[in-house]
């Protein structure tokens, strides 16, 4: 019986996606990238102080050992052998930064989010030091100077908590985004575990020249971080270490990619021009540049798209960061409590069917892309006595699509191609007013792959693709075709240009709401 099981099922593929918001492991068919099973489990989330937003690292590694055993458990309930997994995969939230201790193994300090705010004032310090002609910073990075990248979290880290500076002085810190925290604890820890990141991840730190793949000497003195700490820098599809417990020992980790990269190979963005957008804790749009480093005149990031092997090309992308996407509905589920569950909210925005005048702008961790407008705050304006929840809830869901919008026209721009459609994926598009709303807002189609999963699936793509693994085939005649979902624009050209026009006076009253003295008040 087993056999047969095994020969129509072929190799299988697991996939961690470690989120903001939650941990999954999911397993696919390498063969016909069907998603055989997952599990998922929410990761709390901690504001010890207005700004800033840290989480545990310690809770972060027990969810992915929980998502494992239980998707395991899973799968031995579908009678499908579990040694039929033959690579694992990680994709992860990007820039957020842990500090842990190589000897113990205990992480320094909370892991600093990558939606943290409390680096405002290291940032404008070292601004002072970029010479106006010279951006060095964002020439061999692709990045503008913001409290978004890992560099500033490391600096503040190191300026304020003396256990990490200790931890330095003594040689036994290592830093990491968390793919790297995740593969040294799985690979063993302090029995040998393997300290390592991708081009991806790496290129997210503000440290890595992205022309030359490095780290770079200059920006870690202008940053003043020593490269001792810094993880080895490897392709996002080889081999790094085997798991060293649970169901899955003695499996290969050999794929890796920040979330937004796993979804772009995830959606088959792999020729010059495509993109995709991924709606989850923030929004991101990334249109692959091919083989060059494309920067923006726009406000966009130039990012390593993917490096798929030892020896494979790097791909570069240009990026359109938005911080509160999803993070918005959480909100307005654990701050104010107007939905008890996230798909609530479609049913409130339904019920009104419009935010009748009412504009949200979600800029709790100020704006990114297009304005890296750090003072922005959120605001909710256009209010009248008529208005309820149903036109907050929908209001929300607009900005969504709004914010999507301002990094749309900035890629068009910057690409001097429009797209003609966009392709999504991510959470909240199981949300089918949101994707009414965005096709009718952007006014070109949005497609959608019947499973949304894609950020799992290009980990998984990743990690069977990789040299000594070898179970899935990435030419373009062997990738599986996907069936998709359409949303067409249904309202006129002219509704749309209005509303966007008022949603950006709306992005207008949200900016300078800050100074640096009344964010940095409660300083440690």
């Amino acid at each position: 019986m087993a056999a047969t099981k095994k020969a129509v099922l072929g190799p299988l593929v697991g996939a961690v996606d470690q989120g903001t918001s939650s941990t999954r492991f999911l397993v696919f068919n390498s063969k016909t990238a069907e998603l055989l099973s997952h599990h998922q489990v929410e990761i709390k989330q901690e504001f010890p102080r207005e700004g800033w937003v840290e989480q545990d690292p310690k809770e972060i590694l027990m969810s992915v050992y929980e998502c494992i055993e239980k998707t395991c458990e899973k799968l031995e309930q579908l009678n499908i052998d579990i040694s039929n997994i033959k690579a694992i995969g990680v994709s992860n939230q990007r820039e957020t930064t842990v500090v842990w201790d190589k000897i113990t193994g205990e992480p320094l300090y909370n892991a600093v989010v990558w939606l943290d705010l409390r680096t405002q004032s290291t940032v404008e310090n070292l601004s002072k030091r970029i010479p106006g002609n010279n951006n060095f910073v964002k020439s061999k990075t692709g990045l503008p100077l913001s409290t978004y990248f890992s560099a500033v979290k490391v600096r503040w880290l190191l300026d304020n908590v003396r256990n990490v500076q200790k931890a330095v002085e003594e040689d036994r810190a290592l830093f990491g985004t968390i793919d790297s925290w995740l593969i040294w604890c799985l690979t063993g820890g302090t029995n040998g575990g393997v300290h390592c990141t991708d081009v991806t991840n790496a290129s997210r730190t503000m440290l890595f020249n992205i022309h030359s793949l490095e780290w770079d000497k200059e920006l870690c003195e202008f940053f003043e971080i020593p490269m001792k700490i810094l993880p080895n820098v490897r392709s996002s599809s080889e081999i790094y270490g085997l798991m060293k417990a649970g169901a899955l020992e003695g499996v290969p980790i050999s794929g890796c990619l920040g979330d937004q990269s796993a979804a772009l190979v995830g959606q088959m963005c792999f020729r010059d021009g495509q993109a995709k957008n991924t709606y989850g804790t923030g929004c991101f749009l990334l249109c692959n540049t091919g083989r060059k480093c494309v920067f923006s005149e726009h406000g966009l990031l130039t990012t390593v798209a993917y490096k798929l092997g030892r020896d494979k090309p790097v791909y570069y992308a240009l990026e359109g960061s938005v911080a509160i996407a999803g993070a918005v509905i959480r909100w307005l589920r654990d701050n104010l409590g107007i939905i008890n569950s996230s798909d609530e909210i479609e049913k409130l925005a339904k019920e009104v069917g419009t935010s009748y005048g009412c504009y949200f702008v979600p800029a709790f961790s100020g704006l990114y892309a297009p304005y890296w407008e750090p003072s922005a705050r959120g605001i909710i304006c256009g209010l009248t006595q008529f208005t309820n929840k149903c036109h907050i809830a929908f209001a929300a869901l607009e900005a969504v699509c709004f914010q999507t919008r301002e990094i749309l026209d900035a890629m068009n721009r910057d690409c001097g191609i429009p797209l003609s459609h966009l392709q999504v994926d991510g959470g909240m598009t199981n949300n089918k007013i949101l994707m009414q709303l965005q096709a009718d807002i952007l006014y070109i189609p949005v497609v959608k792959p019947s499973m949304p999963e894609t950020t799992a699936l290009g980990a998984a793509m990743a990690a069977g693709a990789a040299e000594g693994v070898g179970v899935w085939s990435l030419e373009p005649e062997d990738l599986s075709a996907v069936t998709m979902e359409r949303f067409e624009p249904q309202i006129n050209a002219e509704e749309s240009e209005i509303r966007y026009s008022t949603w950006k006076k709306a992005v207008m009253k949200s900016m300078g709401w800050v100074t640096t003295e009344s964010s940095e008040s409660g300083n440690a």
